[in-house]
C-alpha cells in the first residue's frame, strides 16, 4: 500500500483534501503535516471508518511525516485574498514550498511530488530548480496540479449549454485544460467540435472562455474576503492524487488528466514545445503515467485546436515564460 503525506494539512484546502484522501482505497498510510492543529486534523479523520492510518505532525516533525511517503502533496501556503495579485501570493509562498521541496530532497527523494500552493506557473519551477540545486531533480515525479481549471472547464461547459440536455458527468469526455494556471494561461480546449461551434453560434464562447479563465474570482467574492477556492480545489486535487496512486497501483486513470510539467525532461515535451512553436520549460497538458511517474507529454490535442484556442495558446506561452524566469530567479536569488 501507498504512504501519502499532506503538507498543509490543517488548511482550508488540507482538511477536506485529506478527507477525501482518508476515503482512498489506495492509501494505506495519511501523514497530516501542519505547523499547527495536524495532530487535531488526523485524531478527527482517525474516527473515519476507512483503512487508512492517519498521523499528525507538528512544526518540528516534517522528517518523520516525509519519511517514506510515495506521495506528496503540497497545499501549504496561504490563500489569496480580495486585491492581492498572484504576484503578491508568490513571494509568500515561493518560499514556502523551496523550503518544503527541500525536505523532500532529503528524506523521501523518490516521491511523487503534487505541488498546488499557487501561484503554480511560479511554484513548480522553484520547486524543480531546488531540486536540481540539490541533485535530486527527477523531471517525472514534479507535477503542478491544474486540475481546478479542468473541473472548472466541465462544469461551465455545461452550465453554458444547458445543464438539462449537456450534465456536467458528460462534459468530462468533450473539454481539457492546457497551459497554466492562472488568468489568460488557462486555455480550454474543447474536444468536441460540435459543443464548440454551439458555443460560437450561441455567442457564448468569449464569456466561457472569461469564466473558466477567472473563476476564482467568483469566489474570493462570494466569501466576501474570508478565503477562496478551497472546496473545489481539494476535490480537483483529490482527483488528480487519484490518477498517481491509481498508476501506482498499475490501474488505468479514467480520462488522462493534465498536469504541469518540466518539458524539456520528459518523452514528448520538445515534441510539444515545437508543435506550439515556443520553448518555455513549463506547460501543463494531458500526460501518460507509470508507476505514478509521467513519462509522456501527450501533444495529439494540438492537431485539433480550433483558430481562437491557437490564438489563446499564443498569449499563454507568453505569460508562462515570464512566470517561469519568475521562478528560477527566485530560486537563483537564495544561492
Amino acid at each position: 500500500m501507498t504512504k501519502v503525506t499532506v503538507l498543509g494539512a490543517a488548511g482550508g484546502i488540507g482538511q477536506p483534501l485529506s478527507l477525501l484522501l482518508k476515503m482512498c482505497p489506495f492509501v494505506s498510510t495519511l501523514a497530516l503535516y501542519d505547523l499547527r492543529l495536524a495532530a487535531g486534523v488526523a485524531r478527527d479523520l482517525s474516527h473515519v471508518n476507512t483503512n487508512a492510518h492517519c498521523i499528525g505532525y507538528g512544526k518540528d516533525e516534517l522528517p518523520d511525516a516525509l519519511m517514506g511517503a510515495q506521495v506528496v502533496v503540497i497545499p501549504a501556503g496561504v490563500p489569496r485574498k480580495p486585491g492581492m495579485t498572484r504576484d503578491d501570493l508568490f513571494r509568500v509562498n515561493a518560499g514556502i514550498v523551496a523550503q518544503l521541496v527541500a525536505a523532500c530532497a532529503e528524506h523521501c527523494p523518490n516521491a511523487r511530488i503534487l505541488v498546488i500552493s499557487n501561484p503554480v506557473n511560479s511554484t513548480v519551477p522553484v520547486a524543480c530548480e531546488t531540486l536540481r540545486r540539490l541533485g535530486k531533480f527527477q523531471p517525472g515525479r514534479v507535477m503542478g496540479v491544474t486540475t481546478l481549471d479542468v473541473v472548472r472547464a466541465q462544469t461551465f461547459l455545461s452550465d453554458a449549454l444547458g445543464p438539462q440536455q449537456y450534465s456536467r458527468e458528460s462534459m468530462k469526455k468533450h473539454v481539457t485544460v492546457v497551459g497554466g494556471h492562472s488568468g489568460t494561461t488557462i486555455v480550454p480546449v474543447i474536444l468536441n467540435p460540435t459543443l464548440a461551434q454551439k458555443l460560437v453560434h450561441r455567442k457564448l464562447w468569449d464569456a466561457y472562455v472569461q469564466r473558466v479563465q477567472f473563476g476564482g474570482d467568483e469566489v474570493v467574492q462570494a466569501k466576501q474576503g474570508a478565503g477562496s477556492a478551497t472546496l473545489s480545489m481539494a476535490l480537483a486535487g483529490y482527483y488528480f492524487a487519484e490518477q498517481v496512486l491509481r498508476s501506482i497501483h498499475h490501474e488505468a486513470p479514467d480520462a488522462l488528466l493534465p498536469c504541469y510539467v518540466y518539458l524539456p525532461g520528459l518523452p514528448g515535451g520538445r515534441e510539444l514545445q515545437a508543435r506550439l512553436g515556443t520553448q518555455v520549460e513549463y506547460f501543463a497538458a494531458p500526460v501518460r503515467m507509470d508507476r505514478g511517474v509521467v513519462v509522456h507529454v501527450e501533444s495529439e490535442w494540438t492537431e485539433k485546436v480550433t483558430p481562437q484556442e491557437r490564438k489563446m495558446l499564443d498569449v499563454c506561452v507568453q505569460e508562462l515564460d515570464a512566470n517561469v524566469r519568475k521562478g528560477k530567479r527566485f530560486v537563483q536569488s537564495k544561492l
